[in-house]
């Protein structure tokens, strides 16, 4: 069995252990967080059946999954980095999921170049949940806008997405967010990296979005 196959699995099996003592039944999809590495490390998890990827520049998933894409129709890709309003003619094309929506402008482009394409994408609004100045996201206090507008323009808005401060306990943070989640009525929540998958998971992640304790760290 491969590596990154075997990382998997047991990132897998730590979430099931711990849905288990929280008495939590859903069970979180794993992003596995494939920028920047080669496809040749990311295709024993696609013959594993592992749908759900993670890129975060435009560009390099084009050239990396429109192939392989074209030939495994069920996988998934998530664009977890940020994303400018020039480049998402090219994003809506080759994501099923935008994880990064910070503003009424990005929400809007997304929203008239899907029409175009007849295509639906899956996104989340991405939350500055530490009110940290160098992070994207959009404020708390002005999440209930954005999520009005989306709806108003039509997008498949599924739910919030956050990366908390480094270095602090992230309990805090994933438990406001989550009741945020909740009282936009939105079923999908995207938080969680390899440093803290499991507290985001009891706080009722949905996506966790995973990379170096799946792929190793980049030489």
């Amino acid at each position: 069995m491969h590596n990154t196959v075997k990382n998997l699995l047991d990132i897998d099996n730590n979430i099931q252990v711990n849905l288990n003592k929280f008495n939590i039944n859903r069970t979180p999809k794993i992003i596995a967080v494939s920028k920047t590495f080669e496809i040749d490390k990311i295709l024993p998890l696609i013959e594993h059946g592992h749908i759900d990827f993670g890129e975060n520049k435009v560009q390099e998933a084009n050239e990396k999954w429109s192939a392989i894409k074209k030939n495994n129709l069920q996988i998934k890709l998530h664009m977890i980095g940020k994303l400018q309003t020039n480049k998402v003619k090219y994003a809506v094309r080759i994501f099923d999921y935008i994880h990064s929506v910070d503003s009424t402008k990005l929400a809007k482009k997304i929203a008239d170049e899907q029409k175009k394409i007849n295509k639906k994408i899956k996104v989340f609004l991405q939350i500055n949940i530490g009110e940290e100045e160098q992070k994207s996201g959009v404020k708390k206090e002005e999440t209930g806008q954005l999520v009005s507008y989306c709806k108003e323009i039509g997008l498949d808005l599924i739910g919030l997405m956050c990366i908390p401060p480094a270095n602090i306990d992230p309990n805090n943070y994933f438990k406001e967010i989550s009741k945020l989640n909740k009282s936009f009525d939105l079923n999908e929540l995207s938080m969680g990296m390899s440093s803290d998958y499991l507290v985001a998971v009891k706080h009722s992640a949905t996506y966790v979005r995973i990379g170096s304790s799946i792929f190793g760290q980049r030489n």
